[in-house]
């Protein structure tokens, strides 16, 4: 395991685990943190196939540090959002997919970091809030962008509006988290999703994280036409030929049957 400050890192396999090492704070987003994320994460860019971001402690996340924040002028908000939202970027459209573990608080911040992996694993002790309307702030970490159309405007805006919290199984039923599993279980369970990913092939999972999102933003006749060029550009790699040749002589796992989680 390696530690840079706030983060820890370590490498199994081909998965990169990114630890949130402030508990004591409940994980609170400081400017050390969003610095230590961002190098791991782009440490995990260039020697995993997935990553699997969570929390040490009782919490994934508790949002940002509010105590760093009110020293700021407006200049050096808008810059600060920014650097937040280049970051996100890259786990959400980066070299390789993430995968969330979500236990505790999942808030502000925290909700917006989550947000931005691919796939989001939540313990039934998680539960999800932004409160930015009590504290007299916005989001500034992308979460009218990514969890507004994860979830809808709507409702995000009954979340900012009321300070609502959601539980882990509503947050699936609305579509924050794919998968809802037992108290202490969501890391494991991450990484074993981590795990059957890293198994695709590299350009499969390259395309899923570039295209599926940038096709959302394109007109009907448009996403269709960069699903084709995709396509193309996967299915005729050598692996995906040699993974094809596979499939048709049987060498291939066959798909699992549906389970429920």
């Amino acid at each position: 395991m390696t530690k840079r400050g706030t983060v820890d890192y370590t490498l199994e396999n081909d998965i990169a685990l990114i630890g949130l090492n402030r508990p004591d704070k409940r994980n609170a987003i400081s400017d050390d943190l969003i610095d230590d994320i961002g190098a791991a994460v782009d440490r995990a860019g260039r020697e995993a196939k997935v990553g699997v971001i969570y929390g040490r402690g009782d919490h994934f996340c508790a949002g940002l540090d509010l105590a760093e924040h009110a020293e700021r002028t407006p200049f050096e908000g808008v810059h600060h959002s920014r650097k937040w939202h280049r970051i996100f970027n890259e786990i959400e459209r980066g070299a390789i997919p993430f995968v969330a573990a979500l236990h505790g608080a999942v808030v502000g911040g925290g909700l917006e970091l989550a947000a931005s992996t691919q796939i989001r694993v939540a313990d039934e002790t998680a539960f999800f809030a932004l409160p930015e309307g009590q504290r007299g702030i916005f989001v500034g970490g992308g979460a009218s962008v990514r969890v507004a159309r994860l979830m809808s405007a709507a409702r995000m805006a009954d979340m900012m509006l009321t300070g609502r919290t959601l539980s882990a199984e509503k947050a699936e039923a609305v579509n924050l988290v794919q998968y809802v599993v037992a108290p202490g279980q969501a890391l494991a369970e991450a990484k074993m999703l981590a795990g059957k990913i890293a198994k695709n092939a590299p350009m499969s999972n390259f395309a899923v994280i570039q295209a599926l999102p940038r096709i959302q933003d394109l007109s009907h006749d448009d996403g269709l036409f960069f699903e084709s060029l995709m396509a193309a550009m996967t299915q005729t790699s050598p692996e995906a030929v040699e993974r094809l040749r596979a499939f048709l002589e049987k060498r291939a796992d066959r798909l699992a049957k549906p389970r429920d989680i």
